[in-house]
């Protein structure tokens, strides 16, 4: 198998081939130690920031029909061959599954001199979170005898990059760990390093660190156990900025930034120019400019703007936004990058690592000699996955959240799935399930899912809960988010007909719900469950950080509500695939929990669920969960729902935690009304979003882009039109379609084998439906109570009032 980079428009003209070790790997580099050393910079700080070259050059007697190699670095790098970008990483994982990359270098090669060159970076104690890391290093080796020239050793030549240096982020949120900006001074820089004719005699030849140890390997070296990267390499496409927002001490071409346009800067002049790309997006930004001695340019980089508000007390109206079109009466705080220009043409900047932004501001202010900027635009990032799904009910504003979902999904979904692009980067368990049911229902790629699953599962601590974000360079406990990642095997094992996966991740399963047990009392329920019980960002009565009110016992019915759910699911995985002795240890626990659930938190009285045994606090989340847990089921169930929706005494969910809420709703009987329960989504679009806010305060949030917002990008297809799986491994199709006031809707997802497309009409006399389904695929339609079979391929049914 091969993961094909597709480039499209692209100042880099590239193709990068990423083998499995099943098809274009050699039978040793897995269990052999490598012959490559991990090498670094002699005299440089092995933790400290820092930006590296290294080189090498090799002579071929003709060009060879295939040249693989394979790469990797700490913290990551940029491989050129012959000044061309062919491979960058490593994909993130950990010390003990440390990524590195397949590349055929054979199309870039050439017979005689070729030079081989690699950009590697430590970001140091200003690394991104998400970023671990053992100390400085760049390593590559030759998959055979032909290619071991390559061999990383003392022999290849390295300097450090003098004219880098961090750039340090002030921001108006505290919490900030994505990395830090860059200062690049050009004058420090060398030029043309990555060409054959390049004299590099006056270069450091290499430090040889330790050799390379593949994970499991008998050796005896240190640091990282390497692993080959299962997923594929990001997409890189040119994007051009939309639009010219604002300009200050220069007059700009009316269709600059759209299309190319160079301009000049005269001597000792400031400028300030605000560019807005009409959305929210992820890329390496890229200045192209010439002359200018010693000119200064930052880029800075914002998802909106901040509302002016001189009176810095006031915390809530300080970090107001507003709607995010508008900038007049607006401060820019951003990310920044900064370049001195060394006055020669043809200088150019790319970021090292991507940036986030809507809006991006250039300052410029010229020394004794003008600038000439040639051009500015940005390469858009992210992994490479392609929309499937489609979806029509005639409706402007559901074709709109789907479109802002999927952007906003997209924004989010890198190496890893990430909370969010701008401020943190991290891949947390809460958002990652509903991100990979978005990644499933819309484009049908499964490979950052398998990821998550696999990353998360690593990242167990030894008392047997995960982590609640992986990779992260400071570990981070949140015990629910243990319980998702169980909901989130038995969402693969659903969706996807691969048990040799699921299997593997039962004893992690086990270890999770093995650490629960250590807090639960004589009657099932949780009592002061450690580390941070986040649920959910309330900002009411008895919520603290996202924790749900608890007892003073200890006792919390939303923690209680979330071990019943991952016990079902864990007894379902273990039945069918696993042990019968867990599945019914942990059958016989959730029928326990259940029953004292009932007993300690339902209020008679105002017939709903309350948060704690003393029954004065009362959510959404905690309701929500006894529906789809089975606690309430039938006739109470619905009635119950009903007061999900009406009853004020009950704390709302916020955009988040809306997935859970809507679910139960629908279990209850009331998924017809989903197309009433979009107004956050709504509020949004009013306020300029162009992807989906943390919180349901959009005027005050800090991320403008988080994922697990983006969950109408599933129920329009599991509710509206009531497409889900029935059986594992999707082999069987239930559709409940959940219309409300539409008289037409039709669409399709895409499936393990094919697509299943639905279309519904509403005709005089009822309604028609057709229903295509793949083949050896077979599912049951419901309608009205009254179920009807459905068979491989096409289906046809009228169904009179």
């Amino acid at each position: 198998m091969s993961y094909k980079l597709s480039i499209k428009d692209l100042i880099f003209v590239f193709l990068i081939s990423i083998s499995s070790p099943a098809s274009s790997q050699s039978a040793d580099l897995l269990s052999k130690q490598w012959e490559a050393y991990w090498i670094n910079v002699p005299g440089e700080p092995i933790h400290d920031y820092g930006v590296y070259q290294f080189r090498k050059i090799i002579s071929l007697s003709a060009k060879p029909s295939s040249f693989i190699v394979h790469v990797s670095a700490d913290n990551r790098y940029k491989l050129f061959v012959n000044g061309q970008l062919v491979s960058f990483g490593p994909a993130r994982g950990d010390i003990f599954h440390w990524n590195y990359e397949t590349v055929d270098l054979a199309p870039h090669l050439q017979m005689g001199k070729n030079v081989i060159a690699a950009v590697v970076w430590n970001y140091g104690d200003l690394r991104p979170e998400a970023q671990i890391s053992y100390q400085t290093g760049f390593i590559m080796q030759g998959d055979s005898t032909n290619e071991k020239i390559i061999n990383t050793d003392k022999t290849w030549k390295c300097r450090r990059d003098n004219s880098y240096s961090p750039n340090e982020p002030i921001l108006i949120y505290s919490y900030y760990v994505a990395g830090p900006g860059e200062t690049i001074n050009y004058n420090l820089a060398l030029k043309a390093w990555k060409s054959t004719d390049f004299d590099d005699a006056g270069w450091l030849n290499a430090n040889q660190i330790t050799q390379g140890l593949p994970k499991g390997a008998f050796g005896f070296g240190v640091g990282w156990m390497l692993v080959p990267r299962s997923i594929p390499q990001m997409e890189l496409t040119r994007q051009r900025l939309q639009r010219l927002r604002k300009a200050e001490g220069i007059q700009l071409a009316a269709d600059f930034p759209q299309q190319k346009k160079s301009f000049i800067i005269p001597a000792q002049t400031s400028v300030s120019i605000l560019l807005d790309q009409g959305y929210l997006t992820d890329a390496y930004p890229v200045v192209e400019f010439s002359k200018g001695k010693n000119a200064t340019i930052t880029l800075g980089y914002a998802e909106g703007l901040y509302v002016e508000e001189p009176n810095q007390k006031n915390w809530r109206t300080f970090h107001q936004k507003g709607n995010r079109n508008e900038i007049e009466g607006k401060r820019f705080i951003g990310v920044k990058d900064s370049l001195i220009s060394d006055g020669s043409d043809g200088q150019e900047f790319i970021s090292l690592w991507w940036r986030t932004y809507r809006y991006l501001q250039v300052q410029i202010k010229t020394n004794e000699e003008p600038l000439v900027i040639n051009d500015l635009y940005g390469i858009f990032t992210g992994y490479p996955f392609t929309l499937s799904a489609k979806f029509d009910a005639g409706n402007d504003t559901l074709n709109k959240i789907l479109e802002t979902g999927w952007r906003t999904a997209r924004s989010c979904a890198m190496e890893t799935y990430m909370d969010c692009p701008y401020y943190e980067q991290l891949q947390y368990v809460g958002d990652t399930r509903i991100q990979c049911l978005v990644s499933l229902y819309n484009s049908g790629d499964d490979g950052l899912m398998r990821n998550a699953i696999s990353l998360l599962d690593d990242s167990r601590m030894a008392e047997g809960a995960t982590l609640s974000r992986y990779p992260t360079a400071n570990a981070q406990e949140i015990p629910p988010f243990s319980l998702w990642w169980i909901a989130m095997v038995h969402d693969y094992w659903m969706y996807r007909n691969d048990e040799s996966f699921v299997k593997s991740k039962l004893p992690g399963i086990r270890q999770v719900l093995w650490f629960f047990s250590k807090y639960q009392k004589a009657d099932g329920s949780l009592a002061k469950l450690p580390y941070w019980n986040f649920t959910d960002w309330c900002d009411t009565k008895g919520w603290n950080a996202g924790v749900a009110p608890i007892g003073k016992n200890g006792s919390s019915a939303a923690l209680d509500l979330q071990l019943v759910w991952a016990y079902q699911l864990a007894a379902e995985l273990e039945r069918n695939l696993g042990m019968q002795e867990y599945a019914l240890e942990y059958e016989s626990a959730a029928v326990r929990l259940k029953q004292t659930i009932q007993k300690k938190y339902w209020d008679e009285t105002k017939k709903v669920f309350a948060d704690t045994p003393e029954k004065n606090l009362f959510s959404q989340h905690t309701n929500s969960l006894a529906i789809l847990t089975g606690v309430v089921s039938g006739e109470g169930a619905t009635s119950l729902a009903k007061k999900i929706l009406a009853d004020t005494i009950l704390t709302e969910a916020t955009i988040y935690f809306k997935f859970y809420v809507h679910q139960a709703l629908t279990k209850a009987g009331l998924g017809n009304e989903y197309l009433n329960w979009l107004n956050i989504w709504k509020q949004n679009l009013a306020m300029g979003m162009t992807t989906w806010a943390e919180i349901s305060d959009i005027n005050n949030t800090r991320s403008d882009c988080h994922a697990w917002g983006a969950s109408p990008n599933i129920e329009l297809y599991r509710i509206v039109l009531g497409i889900d799986s029935d059986s594992p491994g999707f082999k069987k199709v239930k559709i409940v379609p959940h219309l409300g006031v539409l008289t037409h809707a039709s669409g399709s997802i895409p499936h393990p084998e094919g697509s299943i497309s639905v279309d519904y009409d509403q005709t005089g006399e009822g309604w028609r439906f057709l229903i295509k389904l793949p083949h050896n695929v077979i599912g049951h339609f419901i309608w009205n109570e009254k179920t009807y079979q459905l068979k491989q391929g096409e289906n046809s049914l009228v169904i009179k009032k």
